[in-house]
């Protein structure tokens, strides 16, 4: 059975990300998951990191048979900033992992890594391959660090793998000079689990007594979310409900949200609940702020809103979401006030919009059925005679055959015909354009 050592830069608990995702579903292999080292330092930021100082010295937690949590010492700060400290630091990780290894019967395992400091480290490690999965600009992160020197190290690590991953196409990209063996795999998402929020689920207590319409945001509340968006939707619409659903992290600037009626936070919530919460939301909401960092991360919660099928708002940011601007509303000015942005999901705006992608409003189909005598093109006259931006949600469509498979005589008479209708009735199209049409049709059965 292949070993594998995996160093990550998340915890196992509490928050499932790429690195448990991954490791989790390598059933076929013995694994050993260290969580990440904290600084000495940390518990003057955060006091309940004080604890964790000493978690290495604690018991391991056996995840499942083959998959084994251990935690790792704490290291010396300013280990970003000058290379000698991060060497010093990551040779004592190797003892401590060698001597790790050697409890476990771990003989020149697979060395997985996620962070580039731990270049001073691989080759202190017996490993018999060595794979770098990248999961963001680290040097963007900011704090005490210097980011030649990280991006430095992360190049030089890359260079030393037998294979690279990176979550988005220019990390990937920057990684394949450093190495040709780089391949891009963005993030993915608990499919089977997030789905569950596009169905019915008890509304958990926190969330029974907040008016409707909830625009919802799950992930860590960092200083790199665009929190002033908010505010300024929040204040132009009282009638919303802002819901946001994850830890603060240190520098993010909460204060004016926090001075808002219509804005909520609930904390963190165990990720098997959160399709609970989910469910709620009439939106969900994906906030990145401009910046390097935010420019180049794949976030694990958009591809957990596109599992759920609600309506997405998201800021331009990252650059992985505008793959998806067919599916999701881009607000390139981020103004949330506008309520088009909650509404058009990015739609065509022109007249036709059939029912087979987008939806109507009851109170107009009530008053509005459909032609009785179309067979073809009834959903081309729905949609001129609403005559609105169309209404588009996720996973909210109707999917037919091809339009390639569908061609006989009896089709193209309905195109015809109802063409010949739908004008006569909208007067969408001109004479020679219809004129067109149709002896474009009459050559295709003519040849």
């Amino acid at each position: 059975m292949k070993q594998i050592v995996c160093l990550a830069t998340s915890p196992w608990h509490p928050i499932p990300t790429r690195k448990q995702q991954v490791m989790g579903r390598l059933t076929d292999c013995e694994i050993l998951y260290f969580d990440p080292s904290i600084s000495y330092l940390a518990p003057l930021k955060d006091k309940s990191a004080k604890a964790k100082l000493r978690a290495y010295k604690g018991p391991e937690e056996a995840i499942r048979p083959g998959l084994t949590v251990c935690a790792l010492p704490p290291v010396l700060p300013f280990f970003n900033k000058f290379r000698w400290i991060n060497r010093l630091n990551q040779r004592r990780m190797a003892r401590f992992i060698r001597k790790k290894m050697k409890a476990h019967g771990f003989d020149r395992p697979v060395l997985w890594v996620y962070s580039p400091v731990t270049v001073d480290l691989v080759d202190h490690v017996p490993h018999s391959a060595l794979v770098y999965d990248c999961v963001d600009r680290h040097s963007a992160y900011g704090g005490l660090m210097n980011p030649a020197v990280v991006d430095a190290m992360e190049l030089e690590l890359a260079g030393k793998c037998d294979q690279v991953f990176a979550t988005a196409q220019p990390l990937a990209e920057r990684l394949e000079k450093a190495n040709p063996h780089t391949a891009f795999i963005p993030n993915g998402a608990n499919f089977s689990r997030f789905y569950e929020a596009s169905k019915a689920q008890p509304c958990p207590e926190d969330l029974k007594s907040i008016p409707r319409p909830i625009l919802g945001f799950v992930g860590a509340l960092q200083p790199c979310i665009a929190y002033d968006f908010v505010a300024h939707a929040a204040k132009a619409h009282p009638e919303w409900s802002f819901v946001f659903i994850g830890g603060e992290k240190p520098g993010a600037d909460l204060g004016q949200l926090k001075q808002l009626k219509n804005c909520y936070f609930l904390g963190l919530k165990p990720n098997e609940q959160l399709p609970h919460y989910m469910a709620q939301f009439a939106v969900c909401l994906n906030l990145f702020a401009a910046g390097d960092l935010s420019k180049d991360v794949s976030p694990l919660k958009f591809y957990e809103y596109l599992a759920t099928g609600k309506p997405i708002v998201s800021t331009p940011q990252p650059d992985q979401v505008l793959q998806f601007r067919d599916l999701i509303h881009i607000a390139p000015s981020a103004d949330m006030t506008r309520v088009e942005n909650f509404q058009d999901m990015n739609g065509p705006r022109g007249e036709y919009s059939g029912w087979w992608f987008a939806c109507y409003p009851m109170c107009f189909v009530r008053e509005n059925l459909p032609l009785p005598f179309f067979l073809h093109c009834d959903d081309v006259e729905y949609g001129l005679r609403w005559g609105q931006p169309p209404l588009v949600l996720n996973g909210i469509q109707v999917w037919h055959q091809a339009a390639e498979h569908r061609r006989s005589p009896m089709v193209s008479y309905y195109d015809l015909r109802n063409t010949m209708i739908v004008n006569s009735i909208r007067g969408t199209a001109g004479f020679g354009k219809l004129l067109l049409s149709w002896m474009k049709t009459l050559y295709y059965y003519w040849r």
